[in-house]
């Protein structure tokens, strides 16, 4: 550590690692010290130049004697005598918190661009480009936002914040940090938290209240990690920040506001992949997803049972919107023709793969293939599926052994198989699963294709309840009839049945494309369970309303055996 004279405070410095190698300064926020950083430090110092000061008012750094001078001239003015101090052309500034405030309102004054190789946000948007989202943006969104920020109206208000952090606020910090996963340690929260705290409550008084000057275009690499569990920051606001960043990298992680402490290497890893490519290193594939365009740009989509229908329609709608989709199927033509039409028609890039989704070996291969080369997904579509039509008593064991293989084993595999894979990655996702009206509608006609699709159903709730930890949403698709092949290609018990069957669902007219509409809304506003057209919609209502009236219901199915020869097989 050395001092660092700034004007009428002296400001406490750390460097670590190697000085030959390129420097990343990690700037911290309120209430917090330098050390906050201290996993992250630890694992970049042997491939950078790492630089960490405690800001005025903070740990061992002093305070003003005026408590007015905590205004951004004075604050970039802390960060302009750091980097005179480090002896560095440019370094990489990372900022969370009231550090990425800071961050922000620098990429907007003269000088700065100059000695900022780039900027990795974490949990802080600029004042600038928060007002201007305050101002312009959907009323909804801002309504969200204002609630999450409730505190900072609290931190400007006379005397009350002083006896909070005297009394309640240091122990709420801690409950606060046990919500996020992390337990206090030596360091963090730091021993002059209490004086921290009061000293940083002028960040608030100074630099908030008034309209502060339009965001100007940041001429720089920008990083923005969005934490999706952060209590403080909407992703609409951080969506508003990203567009004044021509040059936009977008990174989420499965996390609290305190990401740097829960996830330590993810951040690290973030950070050094993005440094080492603003350096002139190699984009890697996650950086390269990072800064795609499109609702779903850069998103890795996998969907099974892709080579028609309802998985076609789906593939199709995510490369329409930017993802890269991996198009899966059992039949490997249908699978490339339209993962090729895919990419001629939306310029993105998309892969046909066989696979038996029934088949456990061959869905870990396939897994573990598609991670290798492709990388982890990050929305994972379970629409294989099959349906065997008939009576009860005409289904034979082989007719059972196939449904739930396919239906039911088929999502078991991609859930299990994919769900490892995002948990670990720890920068969330979302897992599909295609049920079926089926699902909650009881049937003389679909015993064991009906069977199969409540079981999905069941496991997509249950699944949605454990993987909400690890930032991942799940949701069931339950669609009524829907014009697509499955009648055709279906598993009759009696032939005459077919013809009436590939008729009504033609008949019907409800395009598979209008099913992909709702998954991609079910991905983007994580819903649990989403019935599709008209006597989805129904049946699930009159489920939850009248059970019995369902079972009624299914005694009129029109295809109903009644064939005292059938076969007991």
């Amino acid at each position: 550590m050395r001092m660092v004279d700034s004007g009428d405070v002296r400001l406490a410095l750390f460097e670590e690692g190697d000085p030959d190698q390129p420097a990343v300064l990690l700037l911290h926020g309120y209430p917090d010290t330098h050390r906050v950083w201290d996993e992250v430090a630890a694992l970049l110092r042997d491939r950078f130049r790492v630089i960490r000061y405690d800001v005025r008012g903070a740990g061992a750094s002093t305070e003003p004697p005026d408590r007015h001078d905590y205004g951004f001239d004075r604050l970039l003015g802390d960060l302009t005598a750091v980097l005179d101090a480090v002896g560095r052309p440019r370094v990489h500034l990372v900022g969370h918190d009231w550090g990425s405030i800071q961050g922000w309102e620098a990429l907007s004054r003269a000088g700065f661009n100059e000695r900022l190789a780039s900027f990795t946000s974490i949990g802080g948007p600029g004042l600038r480009q928060a007002a201007h989202f305050l101002r312009d943006g959907r009323p909804r969104d801002v309504r969200a936002q204002r609630l999450r920020s409730w505190y900072i109206g609290a931190f400007r208000l006379p005397v009350l914040p002083e006896l909070a952090w005297r009394s309640v606020l240091p122990g709420l910090l801690a409950r606060a940090l046990r919500g996020d996963g992390i337990e206090p340690r030596l360091g963090h929260p730091a021993s002059t938290l209490v004086r921290d705290g009061l000293n940083g409550l002028a960040l608030y008084r100074c630099n908030m209240g008034e309209s502060p000057p339009d965001p100007q275009v940041a001429d720089l690499p920008v990083q923005i990690v969005e934490t999706t569990r952060d209590a403080y920051v909407t992703p609409a606001l951080l969506d508003a920040v990203g567009r004044w960043a021509p040059r936009l990298w977008r990174r989420r992680v499965a996390a609290g506001h305190w990401v740097q402490r829960s996830r330590p290497e993810t951040v690290a890893g973030m950070i050094a992949e993005f440094v080492e490519h603003v350096e002139g290193g190699a984009e890697s594939r996650e950086l390269r997803r990072a800064r795609a365009g499109g609702a779903f740009g850069g998103r890795l989509v996998v969907v099974t049972g892709a080579g028609s229908g309802i998985g076609r329609a789906t593939a199709r709608a995510f490369g329409a919107h930017g993802a890269e989709v991996v198009c899966a199927d059992i039949d490997r033509d249908a699978a490339t023709r339209v993962a090729e039409d895919i990419a001629k028609d939306f310029q993105v890039k998309a892969y046909g793969v066989q696979v038996d989704v029934a088949n456990a070996d061959a869905m870990e291969d396939f897994s573990r293939n598609i991670i290798a080369e492709y990388g982890v997904p990050d929305i994972v579509v379970n629409n294989a599926g099959i349906a065997v039509a008939g009576a009860f008593l005409d289904h034979t064991i082989d007719d059972w052994r196939r449904t739930i293989d396919v239906n039911l084993w088929g999502v078991v595999h991609g859930c299990r198989l994919f769900g490892a894979a995002m948990a670990e990655r720890g920068a969330g996702g979302h897992i599909v699963n295609v049920a079926s009206l089926a699902a909650f509608a009881p049937s003389r006609v679909l015993p064991a294709y009906s069977t199969t699709k409540a079981a999905v159903k069941m496991l997509s709730d249950c699944l949605r309840a454990e993987l909400v930890d690890y930032g991942i949403g799940v949701s069931a698709i339950c669609p009524g009839f829907v014009s697509t092949g499955i009648a055709s290609h279906a598993t009759y018990t009696k032939e005459s049945l077919r013809e009436d069957a590939v008729r009504g669902l033609a008949r019907r007219g409800y395009p598979a494309e209008r099913v992909a509409a709702h998954i991609l809304r079910a991905v983007r506003r994580n819903q649990a369970v989403v019935p599709v057209n008209a006597e989805g919609k129904i049946g699930y209502a009159l489920s939850r309303i009248s059970p019995g009236a369902m079972r009624g219901l299914a005694r009129l199915s029109k295809f109903a055996g009644k064939d005292p020869s059938y076969r007991r097989r």
